[in-house]
């Protein structure tokens, strides 16, 4: 029941945890190539810097290697690349030095959170020294710092007034009446619903909720054990229609069956929580200014680096390894047979794939399950 992680390379890059985590600062090490692959007012990126760049995305996230040949991804690294480069230098010493103060403080949450160890390996595995690293984070900061300065209360106000929901905590008790049953067999909407109707029944006649939760339902494990219970969550994070029942749902009602991907649920509010702005902590406050300044760095992006700052861009575009086509080998015919599939199925596929990818979830805890 839990939202989909997954998100395009474009939306990963342009929020501020990519930024964070998939960015590399383009001029760390020496400038020992000087074959220019992008130029700009005020300075140029080299080809050893763009590939410095993708040897930090592939050290921080092995996953984004899926896109590293596709000439877009790269273009938009480059530009990425150009506005770091660019901003920093426009920054003064106050944004620099708090710049590097947030990036020792979360580079070492970062070796706490996941070890020293880890953390060398990770840059080992990409030849990224701990010293690139830390001026790579101190860059990535100070260029939000830039990006932070002009932001005001009003603007803090309309960033939360847009956001409430991230604010909404609820402790919520279910019962899931999956479309496959505890063995994994599918189970026929029609009959998910009668079950989940007599589930309800139960409920409303009284029978302890914990006892049909072990009885029934197909979330985890852990879910099951604990009751059905999800204890002071963030309703923000489930699929819509759960977290539609989270937040509105009367508390201690029985809800009638609510339909997600995974099945039916049964729904109990026990506790809702939401904040208000004066509420914040100061933490939470710092987050809605770094949302608005990564808005703000997508914006300049997408607007004056286009317009008025980069000149020429000129990355060598990946060479697409062609098919053997002899008429008498196996990958001929092997090439053939795709090519039939792709032609008859493409269409679908292709609409079909982006859409999957927002509406997917992530299992339960443990990867057991669904009602996530």
């Amino acid at each position: 029941m839990f939202r989909s992680k997954g998100r395009s390379w474009k939306t990963l890059l342009i929020t501020l945890v990519v930024v964070l985590a998939l960015s590399v600062m383009a001029g760390c090490g020496k400038k020992t190539d000087n074959n220019v692959v992008a130029t700009y007012a005020g300075g140029e990126i080299t080809q050893k810097e763009f590939d410095d760049e993708q040897r930090m995305v592939l050290a921080l996230q092995p996953m984004m290697a899926q896109f590293a040949e596709m000439d877009d991804f790269r273009e938009y690294l480059v530009k990425q690349a150009i506005t770091y480069e660019y901003l920093e230098s426009k920054a003064d010493d106050k944004m620099k030095e708090e710049g590097k103060k947030k990036a020792d403080a979360q580079y070492t949450a970062m070796k706490e959170a996941n070890g020293e160890d880890a953390v060398k390996q990770m840059l080992d595995a990409q030849k990224i020294t701990e010293k690139e690293f830390q001026s790579y984070m101190t860059r990535i900061y100070t260029v939000m710092e830039t990006q932070l300065k002009g932001i005001t209360e009003d603007d803090v106000k309309k960033e939360f007034e847009a956001s409430k929901e991230d604010y909404i905590i609820a402790s919520v008790r279910h019962i899931l009446i999956g479309f496959k049953d505890k063995e994994g067999k599918e189970v026929s909407k029609e009959d998910a619903l009668k079950t989940a109707k007599e589930v309800k029944a139960k409920l409303d006649k009284g029978e302890d909720f914990a006892a049909l939760v072990k009885q029934y339902s197909t979330d985890g494990q852990q879910n099951i054990d604990n009751g059905g219970l999800y204890a002071d969550a963030h309703v923000n994070q489930w699929v819509p229609q759960f977290k539609e029942a989270a937040m509105t749902l009367p508390l201690n009602k029985i809800s009638d069956p609510v339909e997600t991907d995974y099945g039916y649920h049964i729904i109990r509010v026990e506790s809702r929580t939401e904040k208000t702005l004066d509420k914040l902590t100061d933490e939470e406050k710092d987050a809605l200014k770094m949302s608005i300044a990564s808005q703000k760095l997508d914006e300049f992006m997408s607007g004056d680096l286009e317009k008025n700052i980069i000149k020429n861009i000129t990355l060598p575009k990946i060479e697409k390894k062609k098919l053997e086509t002899d008429p008498g080998s196996e990958n001929s015919e092997k090439a053939g047979n795709d090519g039939a599939a792709n032609q008859s199925g493409n269409s679908g596929n292709s609409s079909n794939s982006d859409q999957k990818g927002s509406n997917d979830t992530s299992g339960a805890e443990g990867g057991s399950n669904s009602s996530k």
